[in-house]
């Protein structure tokens, strides 16, 4: 059941930016054909739960995400389905898991014309739709016979001059500009705002022309805490900042242009930080991710939840907001009557991921097939492959068909400084452990209480305490997968997701296993 609190740690700096919110506010005049709401859709570039100034983070400021929690509500349990840009993205945009959604459902493939996709529907009744930024990607949607990106079309040829190196040129908000300008008068609007910030390469230094400061940071649990861990995460904390800036930006036009009252925003994120053990990975950080929700003209302001919810129920809760049925194959749940208080909660018990290819990282371009179950507290893993590594082969084939050096592959893994500090470190006695959890293959299942091991490394699989619960969690993913028909729990030996083409990055090639 809902619980409504009424302080929270993260919510002092919500509310403490009261001032702001307040001079967003004032009355907006409204033409004749209102009521249809706009929609706002932000979604960032790897970001991890809990990196939001809302959810008390100490090295991170983000008053534009705040504003939107301040003004809506902020969810404490938010979980993509997938932990991989691609298919994280497809699943937001069809309501529907990755493994049901062919190619779309791996990474960098293409995108089967035959999935509908929310802007297309939104578009046949009457909206303005268009995106800047990083739509769904990567990936190729033009081979499937699209003719723009799933996400709507390009408003992207409006350039600025990013403070950082690995900071996106794209003006997000002059193209949102053209956007708005573009769309007759009194027709509502969907908007998707894809920051290409915080992913990978950062300009190493940059927080330092920020003045943020080493201590403040909080280090995440499968991460060492060493300077170079801690810089490594104050230059990601520096890319969202400067895209939580873009998003005020945005906010400001909105009320400016009188539509901020009715349009519905969701703030979120695709999957987790690019930090080993957490993106490309289905482990707690992997998945878990910010959700901020608003809608001033018809939801209460200032909750938070702690309910589960899944990126899948983004699809159906925008299409309720409308006034359009979603698809009956859709499976995602509507949080609109839970966000207006008819319901006490948003009617789940669990949150489903799964990940298949994410890199080119092992031999013959194989992926590593995972799904899990997230509850409450405990988060249940299967790993249908064990046998393969999995954050991809430790070496590699050269383009002079050498092995490479041992540990120079890892390829699920974003390159950094943390983690190549990790792995030059690897043999020390403080840093193995963290090398090791990044890297090592892992057992057919795996069980954690999150509650107590949020950085998941102790395993609790033959644990008598937890037995029920490995039990109960094993049936409910199998019926979970047996109903949407997942071909990696049905046809354990259907190697279709291994066939699926991979259209962009490199294809690398490694050495064959051994038998």
């Amino acid at each position: 059941m809902h619980k409504q609190y009424s302080s929270h740690k993260g919510m002092k700096r919500v509310f403490a930016l009261s001032t702001i919110a307040n001079s967003l506010l004032a009355p907006a005049c409204y033409s004749a054909a209102e009521n249809r709401p706009n929609i706002l859709f932000v979604i960032s570039d790897d970001q991890s739960y809990p990196h939001a100034s809302a959810y008390g983070s100490t090295f991170i400021k983000t008053p534009g995400f705040d504003f939107v929690a301040h003004n809506g509500w902020l969810f404490n349990k938010a979980f993509v389905t997938s932990p991989g840009s691609s298919p994280s993205r497809a699943s937001i945009l069809t309501g529907l898991y990755p493994w049901q959604i062919e190619e779309a459902g791996t990474h960098a493939s293409s995108f089967p014309l035959k999935y509908e996709c929310l802007p297309d529907i939104l578009a046949q009744n009457g909206y303005h739709v268009g995106y800047t930024g990083k739509g769904w990607g990567p990936g190729n949607w033009k081979i499937s016979g699209r003719e723009q990106n799933p996400a709507g079309p390009a408003y992207n040829h409006h350039k600025t001059k990013p403070p950082y190196k690995g900071i996106s040129n794209i003006s997000y908000v002059d193209n949102f500009n053209e956007f708005i300008d573009k769309k007759e008068k009194g027709q509502p609007f969907y908007f998707w705002l894809g920051a290409n910030e915080p992913h990978r390469p950062y300009e190493s230094g940059s927080w330092k022309k920020e003045n943020k400061l080493v201590a403040d940071v909080a280090i995440p649990p499968f991460l060492p805490d060493k300077k170079i861990v801690r810089s490594d995460l104050l230059d990601y904390a520096t890319e969202i900042e400067w895209y939580d800036n873009q998003l005020m930006q945005i906010i400001q036009i909105l009320k400016q242009r009188g539509e901020l009252d009715n349009t519905l925003i969701i703030v979120t994120a695709d999957n987790g930080m690019p930090f080993p053990a957490a993106k490309a990975t289905c482990f707690e950080y992997g998945i878990h991710v910010p959700l901020a929700i608003c809608w001033i003209q018809s939801i209460k302001q200032g909750k938070i939840s702690n309910e589960l919810v899944s990126s899948i129920d983004l699809f159906p809760t925008i299409l309720d907001a409308v006034g359009i049925n979603p698809p009956k194959e859709c499976e995602g749940n509507s949080l609109l009557p839970y966000l207006k208080g008819k319901k006490e909660n948003t009617g789940r018990d669990i949150v489903c991921a799964g990940r298949e290819r994410h890199s080119s990282a092992r031999h013959n371009n194989w992926g590593y097939p995972v799904r899990s179950i997230r509850t409450e507290g405990l988060l249940y893993i299967r790993n249908f492959q064990p046998e393969r590594w999995p954050a991809g082969d430790p070496y590699f084939i050269t383009d002079k068909g050498e092995h490479s050096p041992m540990h120079e592959a890892y390829f699920d893994i974003d390159k950094g400084p943390a983690w190549n500090f990790m792995i030059s470190n690897r043999d020390s006695i403080d840093i193995f452990p963290y090398f090791l959890h990044a890297t090592a293959k892992r057992p057919y299942e795996e069980l954690y209480d999150i509650k107590t091991d949020p950085g998941c490394f102790h395993n609790l699989i033959g644990n008598s305490k937890y037995e029920k619960e490995a039990c109960l969690l094993r049936k409910k993913m199998d019926t979970l997968l047996k109903k949407t028909k997942d071909t990696r729990f049905l046809n354990p030996e259907n190697n279709i997701w291994d066939d699926y083409p991979r259209l962009n990055g490199p294809i690398r090639t490694f050495p064959s296993p051994q038998p």
